[in-house]
């Protein structure tokens, strides 16, 4: 039977994706919101925002049913982790435009989806797109992969993924729109994630990391604060003086000006950011859990550079300064007063210094006297009142007028 002329298996799709209920209970609801659209536009399984699932004939019937299984969590989780709308705002961010940008959209989508998605019950696709492909880690999240490779001859083989619009954010040909039939409303997704989340959080023994950390975040959806938080970050990161340095190994054009002399060239460098958080008797757990989500969410406004960015605990005493490797990781050591003059203090003397100092604090401290030396952001727990058992009008600070301050709630 010709290409043309053949017919969607649907037994031999919905055991498949049957299967993938079994081996990945936690996605089941996701898996069966998903209305399949029959469609010979697309070379294997594409899946648009509306959470339609558009399925080729010829693919079904020349791949194995454990394949297919796999092929269906690995679509229903680019739309479970918001990969077209979190595309939508890295190419607005970053400028990034076109069908060749949209596809390394799509190639990190599946790095950051295909590290732990394997295994326990559930076969590796042939041709799969991972990280290590690429030379580059696991772990790691869309907008950070998307920062550390192009396309060349490391994934010049992945040229032919299209998961559909769903993965990037660029609708496809074949979509049926935002008027077509059996899309899923904003209200009902949300009911889908939350119902995923929630299964993952009940029983989170044997649930890979990344899905973990998903169903720890999408619980804090993006907020106004956190883009405006990013923004500053990335402000203050690129602008003047924030990571330049002097090199010789590009000599300056204007050694020309100057025989004999070897005159050194301006150099950019991935800037260094120090984030201290107070952790200080005055600020609830709640609100160190969103510093912690904040890190992850300066961490990828700088380019998913977590080598550059240290975490400095400070109440009324400055901790240990941690690397960045994984947020949830960092102990968050403190309880006492607040002086927040020597989490500045740490950050500073740190080698090499930081070219951007980020403060997470619900404001009740002591800055410091005179500008640090590096551009500050300061993100502002909000407060609906302040206290002090010894003065009822007490008031604190406001934070200095050389500080970018960003409300927190």
């Amino acid at each position: 039977m010709s290409a043309a002329a053949r017919t969607l298996d649907r037994d031999k799709l919905f055991a498949a994706r049957l299967h993938a209920a079994r081996v990945r209970p936690y996605l089941a609801t996701a898996l069966f919101a998903l209305h399949t659209v029959e469609s010979r536009q697309v070379p294997t399984m594409a899946v648009d925002r509306h959470w339609r699932c558009y399925v080729s004939p010829s693919f079904v019937d020349r791949t194995p049913e454990e394949e297919l299984a796999a092929v269906w969590v690995h679509e229903v989780s680019h739309l479970l982790r918001d990969h077209h709308g979190r595309g939508d705002r890295v190419a607005r961010e970053r400028g990034l435009h076109g069908p060749g940008e949209r596809l390394r959209m799509n190639i990190a989508a599946d790095f950051e989806i295909n590290d732990d998605a394997y295994g326990d019950g559930l076969v590796r696709p042939e041709g799969v797109a991972q990280p290590a492909d690429a030379g580059l880690p696991e772990g790691q999240l869309m907008e950070e992969y998307l920062g550390q490779f192009g396309i060349g001859s490391a994934t010049q083989h992945m040229a032919w993924l299209d998961c559909g619009s769903g993965a990037d954010g660029l609708e496809r040909e074949w979509d049926l729109g935002e008027d077509g039939a059996h899309g899923l409303t904003d209200q009902e997704r949300d009911a889908v994630r939350f119902r995923v989340a929630q299964g993952i959080r009940g029983r989170p023994g044997r649930t890979p990391a990344g899905w973990k950390r998903w169903a720890e975040e999408v619980f804090h959806p993006p907020q106004p604060w956190r883009e405006l938080l990013g923004a500053a970050v990335r402000s203050a990161a690129t602008g003047s003086g924030a990571g330049e340095d002097y090199t010789y190994g590009r000599p300056s054009r204007r050694s020309a000006g100057v025989p004999g002399a070897v005159l050194p060239s301006l150099r950019r460098r991935p800037p260094r950011v120090c984030v201290v958080i107070d952790t200080s008797a005055s600020v609830s757990d709640a609100e160190l859990g969103s510093a912690l989500l904040e890190v992850a969410a300066i961490s990828r406004a700088v380019g998913g550079r977590r080598d550059l960015v240290t975490v400095v605990p400070c109440d009324a005493a400055a901790h240990v300064a941690h690397p960045l490797c994984r947020a949830e990781g960092i102990p968050l050591v403190g309880g006492g007063g607040t002086d927040l003059r020597t989490g500045f203090a740490k950050a500073l003397r740190s080698a090499p210094r930081p070219d951007v100092v980020v403060v997470l604090t619900d404001g009740q401290t002591a800055w410091p006297a005179t500008r640090p030396p590096c551009r500050t952001v300061v993100g502002l727990f909000a407060r609906q009142g302040s206290y002090d058992e010894d003065d009822p009008d007490y008031a604190p600070d406001t934070p200095p007028a050389w500080a970018r301050v960003v409300e927190i709630g």
